[in-house]
């Protein structure tokens, strides 16, 4: 049997990755990445060249029976997301689940994750906290906010640069004009940390780059 490494990879920095993770990378048979072009910079950058496999959230079973009989087979195969923590948010829990399943041994090389990024620089204290991912377009998504405004605990949220606008308007329509803390392109060049009554990030908010939101009860 071979392992499962879960492969932590920078959320914009490429410097942003650890020694072991960069050693795995270059020890295993295989990496299985949501976009090979995106893991391809990464792998440029540190002269690393090693066979990739497209694993995203279109990927089809027969993706996962390959990747599970490659691990079956005795080869190593490191699952990487295009930034971040795999399996937080992104289709990767699905090849963990089925790994384990399968008694394959799955080990974590922590590192980089945009969750911990913001809520080590929002200045709130951050030892609870309800994560929720990314809010769906539809189904489910009114039940979400309704959450958000019950919550007496910090709430994170994912948010592409597309639904960011609408998305705090409507938290603020249910749960009122609550204090937030917006990070855009976290570790990238142009890092922006937002912070305020909803009402008063949305003029600021400039639509480009990907997004973590901490909304609270608590201003500071």
């Amino acid at each position: 049997m071979g392992i499962l490494y879960v492969v932590a990879t920078p959320i914009g920095n490429l410097e942003d990755i650890t020694l072991r993770a960069l050693r795995i990378l270059k020890e295993v048979d295989l990496i299985a990445c949501e976009d090979t072009r995106r893991t391809g910079i990464l792998l440029k950058h540190y002269n690393i060249e090693k066979p990739l496999v497209s694993f995203h959230q279109h990927s089809k079973l027969q993706k996962i029976d390959f990747l599970i009989e490659r691990l079956k087979s005795g080869k190593n195969i490191a699952l990487v997301t295009d930034a971040g923590t795999p399996g937080i948010s992104d289709p990767g829990g699905v090849l963990i689940a089925e790994a384990i399943k399968n008694n394959i041994k799955v080990e974590s090389i922590p590192g980089p994750s945009a969750l911990a990024a913001i809520l080590a620089v929002s200045g709130i204290a951050a030892d609870k906290f309800l994560f929720l991912g990314y809010l769906p377009k539809k189904k489910g998504r009114q039940t979400l906010i309704q959450k958000i405004s019950q919550s007496e605990i910090p709430v994170v949220l994912f948010e592409s640069p597309y639904r960011i606008i609408d998305n705090l308007k409507s938290i603020r329509g249910f749960a009122g004009d609550r204090y937030v803390i917006i990070g855009r392109e976290l570790t990238k060049k142009f890092e922006e940390i937002l912070r305020g009554k909803i009402s008063e990030v949305l003029p600021k908010i400039r639509s480009q780059g990907e997004f973590v939101i901490v909304i609270t009860n608590i201003q500071i």
